[in-house]
Formats: structure tokens, C-alpha cells, sequence
């Protein structure tokens, strides 16, 4: 494992949660948060601008989609877990066909971002 942290972007269109979760995930040092944006082009962007090891992705953005985000991305890209309000079958289904790695529900799955988040450290060679 190398000793450069994870490069880490979050798309989330609440602000509330957002510092939310930049303060929890600030907390770990094997994490950099290089921006959190709140609308599909801004997180497009930064992607194909900056070195992404992962991707914290809402599906309602404040404009544009979480969904419009993954189609938009091409390969490679960063790992990307969808955290969502709307965890229903069909879109955990579609973000899966996309190459999504791990999809949350907002209000079951919040606790677990960090733990998920330091075992993607191995998988993307940090």
C-alpha cells in the first residue's frame, strides 16, 4: 500500500450533507478531498481536470444527474459510490450497468462511507 492518499470528489447537491461529509471523511488521513461540487458539469469537469481515486455520487444533483455524471465519464475513471436518497432497484440496477462500485442509501448506509471508502485504498494502488 503506498502512502499518498486517496484523491476524493464529492458530488452532493445538500450542503448540510456535504460538510457533513468532507468533516467525517477530513477526519481520515489515507483521505484528500480535492472538491465538493453540487451539479453534474462541475463534477465533470473536475474529473477530467484532476486525478480522481473516487467518486461520492448523488443521483439528484442541483443540476443535471448523478446518472448524467456517469454517462458523461469515460475509462478509466475513479471508483465511484452512489449515495442516494432514491435507492430503488431499477436505478441501483442502471448505476451498476455504469460501472458503479458500491450504491448506498443515504439514511441506511451513511456510517459506512468511510470504512468503504479506506477499502478502495488497496484496490486504486495508494
Amino acid at each position: 500500500m503506498g502512502d499518498s492518499p486517496l484523491r476524493v470528489l464529492l458530488v452532493e447537491d445538500s450542503k448540510r450533507l456535504a460538510e457533513r461529509l468532507r468533516e467525517a471523511l477530513e477526519q481520515l488521513e489515507e483521505v484528500h478531498i480535492i472538491a465538493t461540487v453540487d451539479d453534474e458539469k462541475s463534477a465533470v469537469d473536475i474529473v477530467r481536470r484532476e486525478p480522481i481515486d473516487v467518486m461520492v455520487l448523488d443521483l439528484q444533483l442541483r443540476e443535471g444527474t448523478g446518472f448524467g455524471v456517469l454517462k458523461t465519464l469515460g475509462w478509466p475513471r475513479p471508483a465511484v459510490i452512489v449515495l442516494t436518497n432514491y435507492a430503488l432497484p431499477e436505478y441501483q440496477r442502471r448505476a451498476t450497468e455504469l460501472g458503479v462500485e458500491f450504491f448506498l442509501n443515504k439514511s441506511r448506509d451513511y456510517e459506512k462511507l468511510p470504512e468503504i471508502i479506506l477499502s478502495l485504498k488497496d484496490k486504486t494502488g495508494h
